[in-house]
């Protein structure tokens, strides 16, 4: 049992950790302080939710996935272009930690908390890791696919918070404006290079 767990958070950690729009978005606002504790708890519990999801009900997840991904994958296209053209506004206006200007509807816990929900639910790569794949390793772990299960929801458990509260150790850097404007135009980048991929993998 031990070494499923093992197994689900090496599975879990490997995934996870890997750059996208999720962690670009939990890193800009570890950096920025802005509700960092809400969002890490919302990647965290979505991750819990779609891990259950995938390891208990496989099966059935599988009939209907392709149609599901069609739909979510165009909608996490359109999302995804559309926050990687504001990443890159906000890189030509330039920011640094304390200004907010026009960038201060965002630092507003509702609508962080929908972006936090749209750049994970409408991301049909976390489907993909978590219910498909996730969910496709812990049943071969039978009987200790829960096991695995919770191997994998520890590492989400572990990986968020350090990335979104260890950021503030990077804080000096990005006191420049220069420093905001490379990073928004990296997480622009990455929202346009996983909007292609989709598009591209469709």
């Amino acid at each position: 049992m031990i070494a499923a767990a093992a197994a689900g958070l090496g599975a879990g950690l490997s995934l996870i950790i890997a750059i996208g729009a999720q962690n670009a978005f939990v890193l800009r606002n570890g950096l920025r302080g802005t509700h960092v504790g809400w969002i890490v708890a919302v990647c965290a519990a979505s991750d819990i939710i779609l891990i259950s999801v995938g390891t208990g009900a496989l099966g059935w997840i599988s009939s209907i996935a392709n149609p599901a991904l069609v739909v979510m994958r165009w909608g996490g296209v359109a999302f995804l272009v559309v926050y990687g053209f504001l990443s890159l506004r906000r890189a030509w206006r330039g920011e640094t930690l304390g200004v907010e200007g026009d960038d201060a509807v965002t630092t507003r816990l509702w609508p962080t908390l929908v972006t936090t929900l749209a750049l994970t639910w409408l991301n049909p790569h976390v489907y993909v890791d978590t219910v498909l794949l996730l969910g496709s390793l812990a049943n071969s772990h039978r009987p200790g696919q829960w096991w695995f299960a919770g191997g994998a929801m520890l590492a989400s458990c572990l990986w968020f918070p350090l990335l979104g509260f260890g950021a503030r150790w990077l804080r000096p850097l990005f006191r420049s404006a220069r420093a905001w404007r490379v990073l928004d135009v990296i997480i622009a980048l990455v929202m346009w290079g996983i909007a292609a991929s989709l598009v591209w993998r469709g």
